[in-house]
């Protein structure tokens, strides 16, 4: 499913215009952006996902192709987790909404 099915589903689901569901979708990305970016905090929506700020190791990799052993740098990224409620529906547990 792309943005724009997204849009059209969330749309027909709440009855709210697709306009207002991509101003919606906008302002979460701004919002998770901004506060995964900061790194000092974690965005959480209990049962559905979460993101947050982590911090990767410097490490020593291997090239694929040569086999040459390489430095990677310490590094930031973001870690997304599923929430038990989306696990749960993924598993075949609970049934989707």
């Amino acid at each position: 499913m792309n943005r724009t099915e997204l849009i059209d589903a969330v749309s027909n689901r709440s009855g709210v215009s697709s306009r207002d569901v991509d101003a919606t979708l906008k302002g979460l990305f701004e919002v998770v952006a901004g506060v995964v970016a900061q790194g000092d905090e974690k965005i959480s929506l209990p049962g559905f996902i979460s993101f947050e700020q982590v911090d990767r190791a410097a490490r020593t990799g291997r090239n694929p192709q040569t086999g040459e052993s390489i430095d990677v740098p310490a590094a930031k990224a973001v870690k997304i987790s599923a929430g038990s409620k989306l696990k749960a529906i993924a598993a075949g547990r609970e049934q989707a909404p």
